[in-house]
């Protein structure tokens, strides 16, 4: 009896609950630190720990994944209330695109899967290059109002410093009140980014079953992997289809054969800072203007910088410190 032949439709499902489940956890777990930080932080608290200056005060910021280690999917409803909370807006987009990357758990992966392959230098890259280009992005989003920026209802939940203080003359609600109040928050965070995260996920399963992995476009990559100038933007544009979690995206990547390594640094780098369902996670901040704006921006931020690295590589590898 002949197998029975697979289903389209079941390859769609399959990928979506796929990504679904990879990153809904994530999700949750954005949401609950949402509501621990609406509920305990106090108003301008993050904006006093960091240098008073701007420019250093986003140097730091792209190093706060050191400290609180967040994957693309988690990090948004965090920004969200940050944000809220008085972090400076240059500050929070900052930390919004290299916590993703610049992190210890995604710094460890990266060296896993590229064991044998210039793992140190492999990592050291995509760190490097990540925090580099979410920094500068930060510095420009900082020239900004953050009315041109952010939605309407983000704005209108950031704290002052006046309401601040009425807060705190009211006294402190005990725990359990506090409690109530990060699940609420949570929650509705929850439900808001969700809505948003479900439909970017259907729309990358349907590309990435139909579209991205049909025969006719396999048979060509191998043409496209030897070209310089097409290597990098394709894999970005399939980092952006696939919308991979920053901790497994670098195992999915070390495991090709045919592009360059600075193209793959091109994919990891991107990826998690612009693909298909961020789009819809950074629509429920960022106005709709700004969100073309950022992922226009990167896609060329990060095709430049790889130009740059492709100088420098071979040199690069010639190192000794960074010789596996």
């Amino acid at each position: 009896m002949p197998l029975p032949v697979p289903s389209p439709t079941g390859d769609i499902f399959y990928a979506f609950l796929s990504i679904l489940l990879e990153g809904a956890p994530f999700i949750l777990l954005g949401a609950l630190i949402s509501g621990v930080i609406d509920a305990w932080l106090p108003s301008g608290a993050m904006d006093r720990l960091l240098p008073k200056r701007a420019f250093p005060a986003i140097l730091v910021s792209g190093l706060l994944g050191i400290i609180f280690p967040v994957c693309e999917c988690a990090i948004v409803p965090v920004i969200r209330r940050l944000v809220q909370k008085g972090l400076p807006l240059g500050c929070a987009m900052t930390y919004m695109l290299a916590a993703p990357i610049v992190n210890p758990i995604v710094a460890l992966s990266t060296w896993t899967a590229f064991t044998g392959r210039d793992p140190l230098l492999m990592m050291g890259s995509r760190v490097t290059m990540g925090y580099v280009i979410a920094v500068l992005a930060g510095l420009v989003i900082s020239r900004f109002a953050a009315s041109s920026v952010l939605k309407d209802r983000v704005l209108a939940g950031i704290s002052t410093p006046v309401l601040a203080g009425a807060a705190a003359a009211e006294g402190k609600p005990d725990h359990g009140k506090r409690f109530v109040q990060a699940m609420r928050t949570a929650q509705r965070d929850f439900l808001d980014v969700a809505l948003y995260f479900v439909i970017g996920v259907a729309i990358a399963s349907i590309l990435k079953t139909q579209v991205f992995y049909r025969p006719s476009l396999q048979e060509g990559m191998g043409v496209v992997a030897g070209n310089h100038w097409i290597a990098a933007p394709v894999l970005m544009v399939m980092a952006f289809v696939l919308s991979l979690c920053s901790t497994t995206d670098a195992f999915i990547i070390a495991a090709d054969n045919l592009f360059p390594a600075v193209a793959k640094l091109a994919f990891l780098v991107f990826g998690p800072m612009m693909d298909l369902k961020l789009i819809f996670l950074y629509s429920t901040v960022l106005k709709p203007r700004a969100v073309a704006a950022l992922a226009v921006s990167l896609f060329i931020a990060v095709y430049a910088a790889g130009f740059g690295m492709e100088a420098i590589w071979p040199w690069l590898q010639s190192l000794a410190w960074f010789k596996s």
